[in-house]
């Protein structure tokens, strides 16, 4: 029996537990106190998968799975809290560090020339609007790899973090994150935590605030408005990741579950995962391995919530069951994260 298969067991018997058991809904003890800047998440049994005639292909079909309780960041990791991390630990991030070709070509195709030495040198990815409508096909419009990018100066050299310390960290790649976590005593969410978490406590909705359009009423979240990627109008009063707790938060008090930045997931990004996932499975820790149709020799990890670059035109990512992917080890200006906490 492997550890994912452990774990599955003993969140069914947890579940079991807060369901019908002291505490649940048929017992008579609180909840949980949750840790400080932590909510308490209940666990559930949900329909996870797209809603809408949005879903894309991955995000179908709908399946049962349950979730058993657990704690989960009320914001996305600030660059404040990122930065205490930094200090204590002495970390240096992916972004930071000199890039080893030897790995680097893992990930691509067979024959791909060694780059020149100045494109492997410490950097991440940068947007960059375009002066004018480009293909949405096509990402390198509008996403430059910028030597010198990191969380520090997220925007490449000249770029600082000075007077955003309450914004989310960005420029930190998976294995950033992971660390991170670890630091705090925490981990990063599932595929299957994060939407049920997303959802708020709410029947089955599209957006973590309901199923009116992102497009209508009053800005809830942190998204391009305008023709993405050359003209954002800033109906929602930012341009860039906004500080957190800047828009109200869902039912469970989470902010920015959909919008400022993408984040990251433990899980493995499968193309075909829900196709293989059997229904109702507990705590679904994701697949054992990555597949992504585009760039099938990069292996990937799941971000989830969409970020302040996202469009119905273009990714609609700020809904509860958009799936993403990222490399893990790619440092992005709208990539952060936010952590988990087992209930013991």
């Amino acid at each position: 029996m492997n550890d994912r298969q452990i774990r599955n067991i003993l969140s069914v018997a947890l579940l079991l537990a807060f369901a019908c058991g002291p505490g649940g809904p048929s017992g008579d003890l609180p909840p949980p106190e949750a840790p400080e800047g932590m909510a308490y998440i209940p666990g559930g049994t949900f329909v996870m998968g797209g809603k809408s005639n949005q879903a894309d292909p991955d995000e179908l079909p709908r399946h049962e799975v349950a979730v058993a309780p657990f704690f989960m960041d009320v914001t996305e990791v600030t660059n404040r809290q990122f930065a205490a991390f930094v200090e204590a630990t002495g970390y240096v991030t992916v972004a930071e560090r000199a890039i080893d070709w030897e790995e680097m070509k893992k990930q691509l195709p067979p024959d791909i020339p060694r780059p020149p030495d100045s494109l492997l040198q410490p950097g991440a990815l940068v947007f960059h609007p375009t002066p004018n409508p480009v293909p949405l096909d096509d990402v390198s419009q509008w996403w430059h790899w910028t030597n010198g990018a990191d969380w520090r100066h997220p925007e490449g050299p000249g770029s600082s973090i000075e007077g955003k310390m309450d914004q989310p960290a960005v420029q930190v790649a998976w294995e950033d994150a992971v660390a991170y976590a670890e630091w705090a005593g925490k981990r990063l969410p599932t595929e299957a935590e994060w939407e049920w978490a997303a959802m708020g406590g709410q029947d089955d909705p599209i957006y973590p605030w309901g199923n009116e359009p992102a497009s209508q009423g009053k800005p809830r979240a942190n998204f391009w408005q305008g023709l993405f990627p050359y003209e954002n109008t800033e109906e929602d009063g930012f341009y860039g990741p906004a500080p957190v707790r800047s828009f109200p938060p869902n039912g469970y008090g989470l902010y920015d579950m959909a919008g400022n930045v993408w984040e990251w997931c433990a899980d493995w990004y499968h193309a075909e995962y829900y196709r293989q996932a059997a229904a109702g499975k507990a705590n679904p820790g994701g697949p054992d391995d990555s597949f992504d149709p585009m760039e099938p020799f990069t292996p990937k990890r799941s971000i989830r919530g969409g970020s302040f670059l996202c469009n119905d035109a273009y990714c609609s990512g700020y809904r509860v069951a958009r799936r993403m992917k990222s490399s893990p080890d790619s440092g992005l200006s709208h990539t952060g994260f936010r952590c988990v906490k087992d209930i013991r």
